[in-house]
């Protein structure tokens, strides 16, 4: 069971989306509305919509036809890195200027108990599916990130996955680790999307495959795989290091990290199209677009509230 919000009229609406791919639109605000409703009753939130859904009646368009929105408005988006080996060996690559056999501090968060968690977002700078994130204007180095996304409440419950985009300035976090903030955060620097799968439904986190294209000019010229298999870090392991002595809020997402990595030579460039794609969730798409293309629309996009 998937959790979407979409544009009707000017207005955002919640539904949840079945297997078959039907769509209901429920009277709930926000995802959180229907997660207290569940938890009064002692049920699930997959279990009680499963009750609902009989008596609601599905809109006839499918979810790929919806004007969708980010599923959910977060107040803040967190980040973890250096969760692949994927993500060790470009980060090394980043800080030693290519040289693939050096050793950094990233080897040493790899293998720390603690794990690098860093801010990245909030709901006005997060865009949602089909929104167009930007080019930080200052870096001539920069990729997207797909990550899976943990949606957690107050308490770090995890309560769905999502997918999320960490855009990324690889020249700028190379250069000095202390420029984190600046690589990884700036106006229209991370989406989410396209739903949130409810946790309950999930059978196995860790077997969920990713997939990253991109395009340019309408030809695909990056495109890579991985499974959240490969990752070293347990997710309530990341949750539990977000939330210590951290006031955390309903909503909140973590994203927990990337095993795509572009080639090297590889930098986004104006124009360009991202799609981030994982098992059970969906298709995340976004369009690139440099600074000084980015309209009073595209600023004004990232989500109804």
């Amino acid at each position: 069971m998937r959790i979407i919000r979409y544009l009707d009229q000017g207005k955002a609406v919640m539904a949840a989306v079945t297997e078959e791919g039907s769509v209901y639109p429920l009277e709930f605000h926000d995802l959180f509305e229907l997660i207290q409703t569940a938890d009064k009753e002692g049920i699930t939130a997959s279990g009680w919509l499963e009750r609902e859904l009989p008596h609601l009646v599905a809109i006839s368009a499918n979810m790929e036809t919806l004007h969708l929105l980010a599923p959910i408005v977060a107040p803040e988006v967190w980040a973890a890195g250096v969760t692949y080996e994927r993500s060790r060996q470009a980060r090394n690559y980043e800080a030693t200027g290519g040289k693939l056999d050096a050793s950094t501090f990233y080897d040493k968060v790899y293998d720390a108990e603690r794990p690098e968690l860093f801010f990245k977002s909030t709901a006005a700078r997060t865009v949602g599916p089909g929104g167009v994130l930007c080019l930080r204007s200052d870096s001539t180095w920069q990729i997207p990130e797909p990550e899976l996304g943990l949606v957690i409440d107050k308490s770090g419950r995890i309560i769905g996955y999502t997918i999320g985009n960490d855009m990324s300035c690889r020249d700028i976090e190379g250069e000095n680790p202390l420029y984190l903030p600046q690589a990884k955060m700036w106006r229209k620097s991370c989406s989410i999307g396209p739903a949130i799968r409810l946790a309950d439904t999930v059978a196995d986190p860790y077997a969920l495959d990713i997939v990253c294209r991109i395009y340019r000019s309408g030809h695909k010229v990056v495109e890579g795989t991985a499974s959240t298999g490969q990752l070293k870090r347990k997710l309530e392991e990341l949750v539990s290091f977000l939330t210590r002595d951290n006031d955390i809020f309903d909503g909140t997402v973590l994203l927990t990290g990337t095993c795509i990595v572009p080639p090297n030579e590889f930098t986004l460039l104006d124009g360009d199209r991202i799609e981030i794609g994982i098992s059970g969730i969906g298709m995340l798409i976004n369009d690139v677009k440099n600074q000084e293309r980015m309209s009073d629309d595209d600023n004004q996009q990232s989500h109804v509230s």
